[in-house]
């Protein structure tokens, strides 16, 4: 089961979100998780989890975002990934189901006429692994070309609360597949 939390209040996202029991600590959520909220990302050199953009000295940045934090407790980080890319493969549907064309997926980023869209990364915790997924809601003053939601005409909050709905019902999913096979000799 992955819980799901649309948070109002809007957050700055520096990295350190991207923390055991991120979802227990802040929002009393215990478990498989997967938290949304607005704000700003500014993500310092120190908070990066990425070292290929630390090595680049590649800064995150953006005056507004949707971000979702998800926690995963039963998975290692090379599944992670595999959940990371099943995340950013439904933000992809949900943008066409909202009749945006030409989106483009490229690993773990979401891409426009090449200008970025996303940002995203998946990591291993002492306890879980988590991942760290956001879009663009402003492309105003970014350090990359950028498209946000607002260049594309859609609410965040509605986008927000249908990821985290449609990224719950495809765990979910996943987990009653793997309940209705035999095994095999």
């Amino acid at each position: 089961m992955m819980k799901y939390l649309w948070h109002d209040e809007r957050l700055t996202y520096d990295g350190t979100q991207l923390s055991s029991l991120f979802a227990y600590r802040n929002f009393s959520i215990q478990g498989n998780s997967i938290i949304g909220f607005q704000g700003p990302c500014h993500v310092s050199i120190e908070e990066m989890v990425d070292l290929a953009d630390v090595k680049q000295n590649a800064h995150i940045y953006s005056l507004k975002m949707v971000h979702f934090i998800v926690e995963v407790f039963e998975m290692d980080l090379v599944k992670t990934v595999y959940i990371q890319r099943i995340l950013v493969s439904l933000v992809k549907e949900i943008l066409e189901k909202l009749s945006v064309q030409g989106v483009v997926r490229r690993g773990d980023d979401l891409y426009i006429a090449d200008k970025k869209l996303s940002v995203s990364i998946a990591t291993l915790s002492p306890v879980s692994t988590m991942i760290h997924f956001g879009i663009n809601v402003s492309s105003e003053d970014t350090p990359v070309p950028t498209l946000g939601l607002n260049d594309l005409n859609i609410d965040a909050v509605v986008f927000g609360e249908m990821l985290l709905k449609e990224f719950s019902d495809e765990v979910e999913s996943v987990n009653m597949a793997r309940c209705k096979v035999r095994g095999v000799l």
